[in-house]
């Protein structure tokens, strides 16, 4: 299975899974972006009708995803013709499900005649044409992940935008985005330090927060909004730290994505007894520690409850193309809104 939610590259992922429990995990790889195909994506940012711009960037998203399969599947001896299925999420360039439109760029059916295996995409789209938020999607794969876990948790992916699983006794639910990942952070860097990301959180950690620009940040109307809600990547950016040095911009920014985070906690039902940090951000240790610091609580890493954190997304894409199969739901009430728990994506044949 392959995601590409971010501009940093392809995942892959292998899953033994009915779609309910999970049987097993495969190898992964981590494959990035060549410098020009992230041009490309984000050039097609905000993208809402096809053009010459988008088809080129989908070509690009889709042959990286087809390079990226070959390449696992060299590099672990297993042949792609042993796979059964394959959940292929895209590269999103605009969600606004307020609109009812989402679009994930990347061509499902080139890929299954690409890889010779079927291919599920279009996992958001059911959603968000019924009125849902189409996002996030992964929770229902969280819950099958922490089973054997104390209740209640709250799993938080950070990504470009961070989103967060609160889940309770009896495997209930709520799930929503709760503000800018790493995204504002990763522009910062890109504009002012002329690198991709803070690696590390290492010009963060050298930066001091400026508090009166956070706490203003803070009272976005956003954080007060009841979940299920859901974000575009550029409805939070980086320009409200201009004027800051290139270390207090990004300390500022990582504190910034620490309290939205710890803003969320006023939804659950009942406190997280445990915060578990996965995607990206969890390998970024100034911003878990303030996550630690804005929430107040047990803060751990996927990783260290043996979770792979690094390729967790992309199991779940493949968790929930098993579920798209077997008609089972993605979404429900409340993790996006919709108004029944409902089944989505779109399946291609390799012939």
């Amino acid at each position: 299975m392959m995601s590409g939610t971010s501009v940093d590259g392809v995942d892959v992922a292998c899953l033994e899974t009915d779609g309910e429990r999970i049987a097993g995990f495969g190898p992964t790889l981590t494959v990035a972006y060549p410098d020009e195909t992230r041009r490309m994506i984000r050039a097609a940012f905000a993208a809402e009708t096809p053009s010459p711009v988008t088809e080129t960037a989908e070509r690009a998203v889709t042959e990286a995803h087809v390079a990226a399969a070959n390449a696992w599947s060299s590099m672990h001896g297993i042949a792609l013709s042993s796979i059964d299925l394959v959940g292929f999420h895209g590269q999103t360039v605009t969600h606004r499900p307020e609109r009812r439109f989402t679009w994930q760029i990347g061509d499902g059916a080139r890929l299954a005649r690409s890889l010779g295996v079927r291919v599920v995409n279009d996992l958001r789209g059911a959603d968000v044409a019924a009125g849902g938020q189409g996002a996030p999607l992964v929770p229902v794969f969280h819950a099958a992940l922490a089973h054997d876990l104390p209740r209640p948790i709250a799993v938080v992916n950070i990504g470009g935008v961070a989103n967060v699983t609160w889940i309770g006794e009896g495997d209930a639910l709520l799930a929503f985005d709760t503000g800018p990942g790493n995204g504002p952070i990763d522009d910062w860097c890109a504009r002012r330090a002329g690198q991709r990301f803070d690696r590390d959180g290492a010009l963060a950690a050298s930066g001091k927060v400026d508090r009166t620009r956070l706490e203003r940040w803070a009272e976005h109307r956003y954080f007060a909004r009841t979940p299920p809600k859901s974000l575009d990547r550029g409805d939070f950016n980086d320009r409200w730290v201009d004027g800051l040095s290139v270390v207090d911009g990004a300390a500022t920014l990582t504190r910034a994505t620490a309290r939205a985070i710890a803003l969320a906690a006023r939804h659950f039902p009942a406190p997280a007894r445990q915060w578990i940090v996965t995607g990206g951000g969890a390998r970024n240790p100034t911003l878990l520690a303030a996550i630690a610091g804005e929430t107040g609580g047990d803060v751990v890493t996927a990783a260290a409850l043996g979770w792979d954190g690094d390729a967790l997304e992309a199991q779940a894409f493949a968790f929930l193309a098993v579920r798209s199969l077997r008609g089972l739901p993605l979404t429900y009430p409340t993790t996006t809104g919709i108004g029944r728990p409902l089944t989505g994506g779109r399946l291609h044949l390799p012939s």
